[in-house]
This record gives C-alpha cells, sequence and structure tokens, in this order.
C-alpha cells in the first residue's frame, strides 16, 4: 500500500506505556475498531514478554516493538532474527550502534522471517527526544547541534538498509531532504497544543509533525491518560487528518 493511501489512524501509533498487562490490555479494548497501531516499548515487554504481543495481533492492532535493540552485531543479529518471529510490524536499533550492527539486524530480520512473509519495518533512534543540545555536547560527548547528529545518523541507517529512522517530529523535515520522502520517519514528542511536555523537549503538535512530512506519529499520555481514550484519540486522528489534507 502507497503512503498516500494510509488513513490518519493507520499514521497514530499509541504508546502503550503501561507498567502491567492489565491496564495495557484494557486501552486496546477501549480502541479497538478504532486505532490500528500500538507500540509496546520495553517496560511492558520486559514484563510480559511475547504473550503482550499476541493480545495485540488477536485484537487486530499492528505493533511497534520498541526495544532500541544496541550490541555487538552478532547479538544484534540474533536479536533481530527472534524478534521476526513475532509476527510484529516494525522494530528498532539504536543507530549509535554503527553501520556493522545495522546490517547485522537486517539479516537477522530477514532470516528470522518465514517464507511468503515480509519482514518488520526496521527503523535506526536517531537521539531521544528527550535529549537536549547540552546533554548531546557535555555528556554525551557529541559535538555540534542536534540537527547534524540527526541527519548524520539518518544517512547512516538509510546506507545500512534500513526503512527509516526515529527521530523528533523538528527534523522530519531535514531527514527528508536529505535521505528522500520514501525514507520513513516515525515521531515520538507529539503532544497536542493542551498537553503537558513531560519529560520531552524536542516535541510539536500532531498537526506541525504531519505538516513537517512524517510518516508516522507516536502518541502516548494525551491518549492513554485521557478521561476518555477513544475521544482523545479520534480528536487527535481529525487534527491529523486536516494536517494532511493541508499539505
Amino acid at each position: 500500500m502507497a503512503k498516500t493511501d494510509w488513513t490518519a489512524e493507520e499514521r497514530m501509533i499509541v504508546a502503550l506505556d503501561f507498567p502491567g498487562t492489565e491496564e495495557a490490555v484494557s486501552m486496546m479494548d477501549q480502541l479497538s475498531g478504532t486505532a490500528r497501531y500500538v507500540k509496546i516499548g520495553m517496560q511492558l515487554y520486559y514484563l510480559a514478554g511475547p504473550s503482550i504481543v499476541e493480545e495485540a495481533r488477536k485484537r487486530g492492532f499492528s505493533v511497534f516493538l520498541d526495544l532500541k535493540v544496541h550490541d555487538i552485531p552478532n547479538t544484534a543479529r540474533g536479536a533481530m532474527q527472534s524478534l521476526a518471529g513475532l509476527g510484529v510490524d516494525m522494530v528498532n536499533v539504536h543507530v549509535a550502534g554503527g553501520k556493522a550492527m545495522m546490517e547485522a539486524a537486517r539479516e537477522g530480520l530477514a532470516k528470522g522471517t518465514g517464507a511468503g512473509q515480509k519482514p518488520p519495518l526496521l527503523l535506526g533512534v536517531t537521539q531521544l527526544t528527550s535529549t537536549s543540545r547540552i546533554v548531546m555536547n557535555e555528556e554525551i560527548g557529541i559535538p555540534g547541534s542536534v540537527e547534524d547528529c540527526v541527519r548524520h545518523y539518518a544517512l547512516l541507517a538509510r546506507d545500512s538498509g534500513l526503512d527509516g529512522v526515529v527521530a523528533s517530529p523538528l527534523e522530519v523535515s531535514l531527514i527528508k531532504e536529505s535521505c528522500g520522502d520514501p525514507f520513513l520517519t516515525v515521531t515520538p514528542g507529539v503532544r497536542p497544543a493542551t498537553s503537558e511536555k513531560g519529560d520531552q523537549h524536542r516535541i510539536t503538535t500532531p498537526e506541525d509533525a504531519f505538516r513537517n512530512g512524517t510518516d508516522f506519529i507516536v502518541v502516548g499520555r494525551p491518549v492513554t491518560r485521557a478521561e476518555d481514550p477513544l475521544e482523545a484519540f479520534t480528536q487527535i486522528a481529525e487534527e491529523v487528518k486536516n494536517a494532511i489534507a493541508s499539505r
């Protein structure tokens, strides 16, 4: 399916950042039939394991398994071979692991995917949306601007055979300019104008993320902590539809 055929609901990934399976399953039940994509991160997956992926798939959700693999190439290859067998739709690695690691991860996905099936999309994490320039320069030890680092990482991910990157919505335009429009961007750090920033620094509204050209947004607390999660999701989806239509 071409990107132009994706609906607003298919472009919105709901982050199931819960400390237990009961809350995650309840949220999926509330959103089932309207939301299309969920993200399962470290906290939930480390608690529940593959069973939570199966719960999501039984309810018809596509799954972004957000484990941010970062290890030596052989370990990354083996990890991705295992994850490919879960039937997830999207996985990721840290670009900081280097080209050999990313290429090995791609090989692992191909090896672990069953005959006649399509491997999950493989994304590279550039810089976390909680990372400021001060943190990147003074604590991580990477000089220059966050934007320059993200551009370099995106190009490295593309040249390593990845399908796209995870980055702040503020950096989507420069990624598309550098890597081309087919190279996917998945953007956390998205908050409706009325929501709190939380621990995110480099953020935008859902509308601005799509006007910048992103392919997917990740939305967590503005939906999952809303009094009516389904209504909150639907309202954001309407904003997304308007933003896509105006591009």
